[in-house]
């Protein structure tokens, strides 16, 4: 008998490998059962609080401050008298001991911060433990280095702090928004403001006791927690910077409500990220980033390529390989060391996924899902692509903001750059081929503001990062992260 008649003779049913749970501890975290608003170092009692919960079971959390337009103000005004009692003038290596001394608390407690942010927010825990915490220290450190270094960061223009910074950030990264907000800010010399998510404020609360050990002046860094109508509260306040991460609908009215003011803003809103394989790209290499660039956080990324333009040669062999690698992707418990993709952060934005998926059924795509055993308790969404995708698609225009990816064809380089272009947005693009030249054609010709070659959602806190179109202005980041918190002479 051949080798080959053995291997076909086998039986089919051989016992196959599985993943035994590996959950992480959850007692690491200790969390009170009602937070106020931190405002001058020290805890204001709220007027109004709401819960926060576990995308994953909906088990309530904690209750959290719903903080006023009055309670803003107050926020606003106890940066205003640290920044003038001696914060702006506190010289720049003095500065940098403070963040110094964050990123390595935030170091030694990682694994707690990491445990939280998968609690409140749904993410796999390998994910918080391995991207958000390392970055968010890094950026800490990395802004440090040049609070010192101002004037030789821009020479002969005499860089000055602007005054008060109000802060916006979203719910997909918590921490790691945090981290680009807050650390440019205080290296430049500004105090800050900062309004977590209404649905993922737990870090950023947590953040407030790294302050305490850090000995960080009282009013330099001040949370206020809640919704929508919180940040429209602290836009409207008498502050000199807003820096905001979030939608392009709420960008668009942030920057109606500071029209003629002397604010300065950025903006880092939405995205419909390009993903562009060409037939001579290792397609292996490709499927691996094609898969780290939609489903990593479930999704949930401003830049997440969720438009994968593949050269029309190899189109059936890279979807067969991504299928298969779909179905490797364990959905569960965010938890669990073991889980690719965790929980939707909340019931709205799983609401706002079903209602785009089906619309691209019914506009006439082809879905596929791996089979997957989603928990009865939660809000989940199983790993999804869709092929057969035309451009009007709503699924092919639109902001998804889950794991969904959208498939679509070219052959020529210029037909991949007009269709990636096609779209209102213009955050980010990924480009796999082996020839560097055509790396470097194609990303002189994409309207993106961060574009990766043969990789895929890879941030480093010396690299400036932001978008073109309605994906916002202005960049966080490197030492253009810098300049929107300085004011030059």
């Amino acid at each position: 008998m051949t080798d080959v008649e053995r291997r076909e003779a086998a039986p089919p049913d051989r016992p196959g490998w599985d993943y035994a749970p590996a959950p992480e501890a959850r007692d690491i975290v200790s969390l009170r059962e009602r937070y106020g608003l931190f405002v001058g170092g020290t805890w204001l009692e709220p007027h109004e609080t709401y819960t926060t919960i576990s995308p994953a079971t909906e088990e309530p959390l904690a209750e959290v401050a719903q903080a006023t337009r009055e309670e803003v103000t107050a926020a606003v005004d106890a940066a205003r008298e640290a920044f003038r009692d001696g914060w702006s003038s506190l010289p720049g290596a003095e500065r940098a001991k403070y963040l110094f001394r964050i990123a390595r608390i935030l170091q030694e407690r990682a694994r707690e911060f990491a445990v939280l942010e998968s609690l409140n927010g749904g993410k796999p825990i390998k994910e918080s433990r391995d991207v958000d915490l390392p970055l968010a220290a890094a950026h800490f450190f990395y802004y440090a280095g040049w609070a010192d270094k101002l004037e030789y960061a821009f020479p002969n223009r005499r860089p000055h702090p602007l005054g008060v910074a109000g802060q916006i950030i979203p719910w997909n990264f918590p921490l790691l928004m945090l981290a680009w907000k807050i650390a440019p800010a205080l290296a430049a010399g500004n105090t800050v403001v900062l309004k977590p998510a209404e649905t993922t404020p737990l870090s950023a609360l947590l953040f407030c006791d790294v302050l305490r050990q850090a000995e960080l002046p009282p009013g330099v860094v001040n949370i206020v927690t809640g919704d929508g109508r919180t940040g429209a509260a602290l836009v409207a306040s008498e502050v000199d910077k807003i820096a905001f991460t979030g939608s392009t609908e709420v960008g668009k009215a942030i920057r109606r409500e500071l029209a003629g003011r002397p604010v300065k803003l950025t903006l880092e809103l939405g995205g419909k990220a390009a993903n562009v394989i060409f037939d001579d790209a290792a397609l292996d290499q490709a499927v691996e980033g094609i898969v780290n660039g939609i489903y990593f956080n479930q999704g949930h990324v401003c830049c997440a390529g969720s438009r994968l333009f593949v050269q029309e040669s190899v189109v059936e062999e890279v979807i067969a390989k991504l299928k298969r690698r779909m179905g490797t992707l364990r959905v569960g418990d965010p938890l669990d060391k073991n889980t690719d993709v965790g929980a939707i952060n909340s019931r709205q934005q799983l609401e706002k996924i079903r209602e785009l998926v089906a619309s691209g059924a019914e506009e006439g795509a082809q879905i596929y899902q791996p089979p997957c055993r989603l928990p009865e308790r939660g809000y989940w969404f199983a790993p999804t692509v869709f092929t057969h995708v035309a451009q009007s698609y709503r699924i092919a225009q639109e902001e998804i903001f889950g794991p969904v990816l959208s498939v679509l064809t070219f052959r020529t380089p210029e037909e991949a750059v007009e269709k990636a272009n096609n779209t209102p947005y213009g955050l980010s693009a990924g480009i796999w081929t082996e020839k560097g030249s055509r790396i470097l054609w194609m990303a002189e010709r994409l309207r993106a503001g961060v574009i990766w070659a043969n990789t895929y959602n890879r941030f480093d806190p010396a690299s400036p990062f932001g978008g073109y179109k309605e994906s916002g202005f202005g960049r966080e980041g490197g030492l253009h992260g810098l300049e929107p918190y300085l004011g030059f002479e």
